[in-house]
């Protein structure tokens, strides 16, 4: 038998352990030192990353980022709340979706050797950060899932589900929302577009809040281990799930992506995997966040439920609302490829463009009262949540139904809903919502009480 000497298999392990060392240091414990010190010395990229990491309300600092102009300076380029700037740079072809790059140097080459052949969203070739033609390749083949037309023929069954989950409910107890509810909606609908049997959803519901984190910049070593090991372990039970499709195909979308690439149309493996694994994930992650942060915006502010009882045609309204107010995605990041200028300001190949789609949301010149809750805002959908340009959001017409029928179903059949102690956001940066948020979702005696006079 050929098996390998211990001195062999203790080297292999050894290079693994230096290689997993290489990737935090370079892409998370050198910018975590980095950009909290840039924080401490006034940097505006530094000063969001870590108040972001830190939970605070941002509100101040979208303000002063948007006093600098059209692009506030850091030290690794730019950053903006301007809603004007940050549609020009996510629609000029002159910015790129992808991370620094570590050039052909030794740098460069000890990235590449310590690199992994793991499935990584902000890593080639995920869609958030593939450009023309590879991106339009890969976009052609899910879009017909998600047009608005398509979703809609999904609005009955997306209704049922919300019934079925709000049925399982015990009126009579506290109860997590996150984890009764906000998650089990939109994992459901993206597991059943993706063929995903119903006994694999919870894990693929964990695997989705474990690898969260992987769109941050800075992670601490523990955090960026526990990514890496969910991302390996989905990576294992996304080629498990696309063999038994390949095997016994229904009539859902990654069968089509299995039959398209085994004719030749248009992925490799590894192309269909990335793709497959972020319209699974993203399918659900930021809509998980849409549903907790809008029921807490609506209890919270209990005159905009008012409203929506005189008014429940809002509804829609009121999910863009939510989405311009606390959205899922705080910013994302654009690497200028090219000498240009956006707004009149000059942007030099090479420099990272933050934008922050959180504070685009809040610019006084497009959101009258910008800080002020409005479902009836009537230009609540031109919020930037959703991204602009090539990148714009592949699942924003299913997000908005989704979170349409989720809001509405709740608070009708729970009207008296009330949020108890003990909600908590999640600590992850660039996506934002709630990792629990209990309620009640009855009145008490003395609230129906008050109610009736």
């Amino acid at each position: 038998m050929n098996e390998p000497l211990p001195w062999a298999s203790f080297v292999g392990a050894k290079e693994a352990t230096i290689k997993t060392v290489i990737r935090w240091g370079l892409n998370h414990g050198v910018p975590r030192v980095a950009l909290r010190l840039a924080a401490r010395k006034g940097d505006l990229q530094g000063r969001i990353t870590v108040e972001a990491s830190n939970g605070n309300d941002l509100t101040g600092l979208f303000d002063e980022i948007r006093a600098h102009g059209p692009l506030a300076p850091t030290g690794i380029g730019h950053v903006t709340t301007r809603h004007a700037a940050v549609r020009e740079v996510l629609g000029s072809d002159a910015f790129h979706a992808t991370r620094p790059r570590y050039g052909d140097g030794v740098l460069g080459k000890i990235a590449d050797w310590a690199s992994t052949d793991v499935l990584h969203p902000v890593q080639p070739p995920s869609l958030l950060v593939t450009e023309p033609p590879d991106h339009t390749r890969y976009r052609k083949l899910v879009t017909r899932v998600f047009t608005v037309r398509a979703v809609e023929q999904l609005r009955h069954r997306t209704q049922e589900i919300a019934e079925q989950l709000l049925d399982g409910l015990d009126p009579r107890d506290p109860v997590d929302l996150i984890e009764t509810y906000c998650g089990l909606l939109p994992v459901t609908v993206i597991s059943e577009i993706l063929g995903v049997p119903q006994e694999d959803r919870a894990k693929v519901l964990a695997f989705g809040a474990a690898a969260a984190p992987s769109l941050d910049l800075g992670l601490s070593w523990r955090v960026f281990r526990s990514v890496e090991t969910t991302l390996t372990s989905f990576d294992a039970w996304l080629s498990h799930h696309i063999d038994t499709l390949r095997a016994n195909p229904g009539n859902n979308l990654l069968s089509q992506l299995i039959s398209a690439r085994d004719e030749g149309i248009g992925l490799t493996e590894r192309e269909l995997k990335s793709t497959a694994g972020l319209v699974l994930a993203a399918g659900f992650e930021t809509t998980v966040n849409l549903l907790g942060n809008g029921i807490s915006l609506l209890a919270r502010n209990p005159d905009q439920l008012e409203v929506l009882r005189a008014r429940p045609e809002l509804w829609a309204n009121t999910v863009d609302e939510v989405l311009r107010y606390d959205p899922p995605v705080l910013l994302t990041g654009r690497m200028c490829m090219r000498d240009t200028e956006i707004l009149g300001v000059p942007v030099r190949r090479g420099q990272l463009v933050a934008t922050v789609l959180a504070g685009a949301n809040r610019d006084p010149e497009v959101f009258a009262d910008p800080h002020r809750f409005d479902v009836a805002r009537d230009n609540a959908r031109d919020h930037v949540s959703f991204g602009a340009g090539r990148h714009y959001c592949l699942g924003a017409a299913l997000a908005r139904m989704e979170g349409e029928i989720g809001l509405r179903a709740m608070f009708r059949r729970f009207p008296d809903l009330r949020l108890e102690q003990g909600a908590g956001r999640r600590p992850t940066r660039i996506l934002r919502g709630f990792e629990r948020l209990p309620v009640s979702l009855t009145a008490s005696g003395d609230q129906r009480e008050a109610r009736t006079r």
